[in-house]
């Protein structure tokens, strides 16, 4: 197979995959390179999107189409298990729409691919499963396997947008992980009470927890704490589950009344050590991983499909050279590395019952909640990042 030696080749067609080709001028060939067969995603999981994504799909075209499966987060209530002290963030005070908004990664993704046709310089190679990436003096090579045989695309910029793709096997790029010996549990619950638009993060001794309004009464849950606690309440049947996640959260909700499938992941912080290698570029998940208690690590990952494209029309003729990647480089550092920082610091500060520091976590956040310019500073942060 031959194709167009100018054209950049995107490995992973999640949504940051798709909004990198999709911010990309139409005239720019993209081969995009995606191991499941079309149509094949079924994640129902949500996505917390800030009003920065909010800016990037509209400019894409893509919010108006999901308008109807998108809930909107007006106030987001912030507050500690068995301690005084608590933040209120409120959209109207900030003068934004919204402070995010939830939407199921299968809704985002279909409105990403529905725009598509709208960029015709953009291929989607479906069932095509990479071997490797080779950075080469002047270009990048890729493989891959399809219909067991295998493929070579020479390419200016390979980038990987794959985040479950492991990235040992390319010379110059070096990852470096921290496991948190967490878990996160992720699942659905109905409440006795309408949500409001209210989005709750609440840390407990064993981890924080978020609940987003994901329908009428529905939260989307995610519950974290050490392995073996989450092994335990994944185990446990509906009632007791519901009975002690009231017990965890209070009483803002009302009741729990009932719970959807319940499944978990490992939580670990993990970001790129070393990235050099020439015409190679690694964005998203795949660049790297945040604990979720703020809701950061998507969105950030989008801002570097966006960043990295505005570099690569910025680079003229120079697309993957040295110069450029360093640029993008430069352009993220900020960004993802005050993510990184931001996120760790609260799982180390609020996921610990240390006799004492619970008050003082108590303080800080009454602080937080009459401090105007850190309020504004947090609600900053969490809307466009760095």
């Amino acid at each position: 197979m031959t194709n167009n030696p100018q054209s950049i080749v995107i490995i992973g067609a999640g949504p940051v995959g798709l909004t990198l080709a999709l911010s990309l001028p139409s005239s720019q060939p993209v081969i995009i390179l995606e191991a499941r067969p079309q149509g094949a995603s079924q994640d129902g999981r949500a996505l917390a999107l800030s009003h920065g994504t909010r800016l990037i799909l509209e400019r894409l075209g893509v919010w108006e189409t999901m308008q109807a499966d998108i809930v909107s987060i007006n106030t987001i209530h912030i507050s500690q298990r068995g301690g005084l002290g608590r933040t209120v963030l409120n959209a109207t005070e900030h003068g934004l729409p919204s402070l995010g908004y939830v939407v199921s990664y299968n809704v985002l993704s279909k409105a990403l691919y529905a725009v598509l046709p709208k960029a015709p310089n953009v291929r989607v190679i479906y069932e095509a499963e990479v071997g490797n990436v080779f950075p080469e003096e002047n270009t990048a090579k890729v493989t891959y396997i399809r219909n067991q045989q295998e493929v070579v695309i020479e390419t200016p910029l390979a980038i990987v947008a794959d985040g479950g793709r492991s990235l040992g096997a390319i010379a110059g790029i070096e990852k470096t992980q921290k496991f948190y010996g967490h878990d996160a549990l992720v699942t659905k619950v109905s409440a006795e009470l309408p949500h409001n638009h209210v989005a709750y993060e609440r840390f407990t001794p064993q981890g924080p927890m978020a609940l987003l309004p994901n329908g009428e009464r529905d939260f989307s849950l995610v519950w974290t704490g050490e392995k073996s606690y989450i092994d335990g309440i994944l185990g446990l049947d509906d009632a007791e589950f519901l009975r002690q996640l009231h017990s965890a959260f209070g009483d803002r909700a009302g009741r729990f009344l009932s719970v959807s499938k319940r499944m978990s992941f490992p939580l670990q912080y993990a970001t790129l050590k070393h990235s050099d290698a020439p015409h190679v570029a690694v964005i998203g998940n795949a660049a790297q991983t945040m604990h979720p208690v703020a809701g950061q690590g998507f969105n950030v990952g989008l801002r570097d499909a966006v960043n990295l494209a505005n570099e690569i029309v910025r680079s003229g003729h120079a697309i993957g050279s040295a110069q450029m990647l360093a640029k993008y480089r430069d352009s993220r550092q900020r960004d993802t590395s005050r993510g990184l920082l931001f996120t760790d610091f609260l799982v180390n500060v609020f996921s610990n019952d240390i006799v004492g520091v619970s008050a003082l976590r108590g303080f800080g956040l009454s602080l937080v909640d009459v401090l105007k310019p850190a309020k504004k500073l947090l609600v900053e942060k969490m809307s466009f990042g760095g």
